[in-house]
């Protein structure tokens, strides 16, 4: 079930409607990764630069040079933290268009089933956020045992497992259920659901593929939701 679920979704990932989302995603998550690294620059140089200077005003030659490196150590800082931003941030946008991707997938995969319900905007948006959340929550916990021995690289992929998974499931099976409905659905298939998204955080642990997180899981928890449902014999509505 699995298997089949995570092959029939690779299938899709560099499909044409895919890769339209992907590069909408992408485009979008440049522009607000620009719009952070303008707005942290004239941040810094409205706070503390004028901060700096008051503090080596009088001092010797050697403070000048003081001010100059902790300039560019800060423009690093600020640098090295929106690269780590980029796969949250894209996964972020890319979540925006998740209906469009699972909408295709049932269309293509599923042409003789009736279609699932886009998400309301409003609850939409706020599992956009969730998601968000989701990534960067996980990864701080992973990054947290960073330094735990034979810890960290199970953490990483047993919170991003659980979170990933419970999302993803939780939006497929939403496009056909109410939100109650979901989650018991995804409580009773818990250790489906969670093997699931071991597979999904292999991907999010992949650089340059783990911009594909968003799109793979939700066309994967589509297939899973689909059989799942198909073993309950409980019809789409």
């Amino acid at each position: 079930m699995i298997i089949e679920s995570a092959r029939a979704a690779a299938g899709h990932l560099f499909s044409a409607p895919f890769r339209a989302v992907l590069f909408k995603s992408l485009g979008l998550s440049i522009l607000v990764l620009m719009a952070l690294w303008f707005g942290l620059t004239q941040l810094f140089d409205w706070m503390a630069l004028p901060l700096l200077e008051g503090l080596f005003t009088g001092a010797p030659a050697w403070g000048e040079w003081v001010g100059f490196f902790t300039a560019i150590l800060a423009g690093l800082a600020v640098a090295a933290g929106l690269a780590l931003l980029i796969a949250p941030v894209t996964a972020l946008i890319a979540s925006l268009f998740l209906d469009d991707v699972a909408e295709r997938v049932e269309q293509i995969d599923f042409p003789a089933e009736a279609p699932g319900r886009p998400v309301p905007i409003v609850q939409g948006a706020w599992l956009s956020i969730k998601f968000f959340g989701v990534v960067i929550l996980g990864n701080l916990i992973a990054f947290a045992l960073l330094l735990v021995p034979g810890v960290n690289i199970v953490a990483f992929f047993v919170v991003n497992a659980y979170l990933l998974s419970r999302e993803f499931f939780e939006f497929a099976a939403m496009r056909f259920r109410s939100e109650a409905e979901a989650k018991a659905l995804r409580r009773k298939h818990a250790a489906t659901v969670f093997t699931a998204g071991l597979v999904i955080a292999g991907l999010l642990a992949v650089p340059l593929l783990n911009l594909l997180t968003p799109l793979f899981a939700a066309a994967m928890m589509v297939h899973l939701h689909k059989r799942i449902s198909a073993r309950e014999r409980l019809p789409a509505r």
